[in-house]
């Protein structure tokens, strides 16, 4: 018996698909990125909240590249990028998931020209990338507190110890 791939692998869009594909949406769109290395539940309850703030969500996944640029850690990412952007495209909340090679997600914001720009609660909004751009084409920039107070660095000294 031959089965079919998963439904969700058609929201993986190429950098270089993402203006076309955005533009078949439904508005407001918010836009999000970050590494999503190993999803729990503070990146789930965040996804959802960013969601729940339009009708569309693009999320913008770090290559492993940019990851390691980011000084966590020479074990980072723990999933390559091909597993984060499968993961987070089968979460119901997103709607199309992308990548970036470069140290931020500015060339893809100005590709998807979101209406809704959200980082979480430890990024203050002067310092969310893009947020000028956003906010000059009249879209909103929100950072959303956190309500569970979980990291994948805590999570991966958790089983360091064990």
């Amino acid at each position: 018996m031959t089965y079919a791939s998963p439904a969700f692998e058609t929201k993986i869009c190429p950098p270089g698909r993402l203006t076309a594909a955005v533009a078949e949406l439904p508005r407001p769109l918010v836009f999000t990125n970050g590494c999503f290395d190993i999803l729990h539940r503070g990146h789930v309850t965040y996804l959802a909240q960013a969601a729940a703030l339009g009708v569309s969500m693009v999320v913008a996944l770090n290559s492993d590249a940019s990851v390691k640029r980011q000084g966590k850690g020479d074990d980072r990412p723990v999933n390559a990028l091909e597993d984060r952007l499968a993961v987070m495209a089968a979460l119901g909340c997103v709607s199309l998931v992308t990548w970036f090679d470069e140290d931020t997600p500015l060339q893809r914001i100005l590709e998807s020209r979101p209406d809704i720009l959200v980082k979480g609660g430890d990024w203050p909004l002067d310092k969310i990338v893009g947020g000028a751009e956003v906010r000059g084409w009249g879209g909103t920039v929100h950072s959303i507190p956190f309500i569970h107070q979980k990291s994948t660095t805590a999570l991966l000294d958790k089983i360091r110890r064990l």
